[in-house]
């Protein structure tokens, strides 16, 4: 063979092996990004090295090699696709703990730290005039509170608002629902003037009155009901003030070039204090205190949550939302879905964006922020703060 044929054939060579390796190294970026194994985490707390010794035998904790004290008892955590609380408004949800929060911003110091709440008195729970239309029943006779129980009517809904009757105890000057072994001589029904789906209307406000009607009858007791029209108007203006201060705010993460996989989302979610929730491809941010709505919330496509293997599943966005009403504004929520959302852009090397796809800069958020501040006030002013049980219900 002459040169000239080596050299082209040397090329020819070298143009094919720069193609395999362009097409290689193509196919590998456009994978979805796979979850870390925990042991090649480098966020991820170093284990102590244990040897083994008789005393693990005996009931005594192993000691780690150069030193003499116990090892820290590890700290449990939630990993990808453990059972979560229920999600709903008002579900349980363990409070984190401190110590493992302290451990992990450590190891992630790009990770927020939620700030600890200061909450305000809350109003109690139950029937309230400010949102509820109630009739009032009084009895010649104390009635059981097992007689009570058995005469409610079986739904505790009216149309589509709450219904609910409650006794007074006379020990402990409380309005409370009927209880076994409880004597009352007063009770009061009610149903909520206004919720998410409208104002209470002439059909629903019947609808109670009849149901109200037969509880007394069963327990011989007199009723005495507020005026309709009137309960229909506070309802419809509830309704207005309501509709003109709810506030659900949602904003997209894209990413940028590669796709992630499902369990490379859910990890990285998980290290900010996200668990799952009831809904496949739904994370809650639990509240710091147990019984109320969560912080924030992750969605994302529900078919890759479903998916047999969650690192071959592609997502592209994910969706971070705010039930302002639902969350005290102690709490700072909107500041932590700021934090959150910052991080996840940039461990993930995605983009946030408005809820259509579009770019948000940073400065976009600081008039948001501004606006959230002015509607907290205003729910303040009307009794109805943010996080508060009747905002929850009302907001619902």
């Amino acid at each position: 063979m002459s040169t000239l044929q080596i050299s082209l054939a040397v090329i020819g060579v070298v143009l094919l092996a720069l193609i395999v390796a362009y097409n290689a190294w193509t196919t590998h970026r456009n994978q979805p990004k796979k979850a870390r194994p925990v042991e090649d985490d480098p966020r991820a707390e170093p284990a102590l090295r244990q040897e083994p010794a008789f005393d693990a035998a005996l009931g005594a904790p192993p000691v780690a090699r150069g030193s003499a004290a116990p090892p820290r008892t590890p700290v449990a955590s939630a990993a990808p696709g453990a059972p979560a609380p229920e999600e709903l408004p008002g579900a349980d949800f363990a409070p984190p703990d401190r110590t493992a929060q302290a451990a992990a911003s450590a190891a992630a110091p790009d990770a927020p730290v939620p700030a600890a709440p200061t909450h305000v008195a809350d109003r109690r729970p139950g029937l309230d005039p400010l949102i509820d239309a109630i009739a009032a029943l009084q009895c010649e006779h104390a009635i059981p509170g097992e007689s009570a129980l058995a005469a409610l009517p079986p739904t505790r809904r009216v149309g589509s608002k709450p219904f609910a009757i409650e006794g007074f105890n006379e020990t402990t000057q409380q309005w409370e629902m009927p209880t076994p072994g409880e004597r009352y001589h007063l009770f009061q029904a009610g149903v909520q003037l206004a919720n998410r789906v409208g104002a209470l209307n002439d059909i629903e406000f019947s609808e109670f009155v009849h149901k109200a009607q037969a509880f007394a009858d069963s327990i011989s007791a007199s009723i005495d009901f507020p005026d309709m029209v009137n309960e229909v108007l506070r309802a419809r203006e509830l309704d207005q003030f309501a509709s003109e201060h709810d506030a659900q705010l949602a904003f997209m993460l894209r990413a940028r070039q590669a796709a992630w996989s499902a369990g490379y989302l859910q990890q990285n979610a998980a290290r900010l204090g996200f668990v799952q929730g009831a809904i496949p491809g739904r994370m809650l941010l639990p509240a710091p205190t147990p019984g109320l709505p969560p912080l924030l919330g992750l969605s994302f496509d529900t078919q890759a949550a479903l998916a047999e293997d969650l690192e071959q599943s592609a997502v592209r966005e994910l969706m971070l939302s705010l039930d302002v009403a639902q969350v005290h504004r102690t709490e700072q929520p909107f500041a932590r879905l700021r934090e959150i959302a910052a991080v996840l852009c940039n461990v993930m090397d995605g983009v946030l964006c408005d809820q259509n796809g579009q770019p948000l800069p940073a400065m976009a958020m600081d008039p948001i922020a501004t606006d959230l501040e002015l509607l907290y006030d205003q729910l303040d002013g009307r009794e109805l703060s943010a996080g508060s049980v009747l905002a929850r219900r009302l907001f619902s």
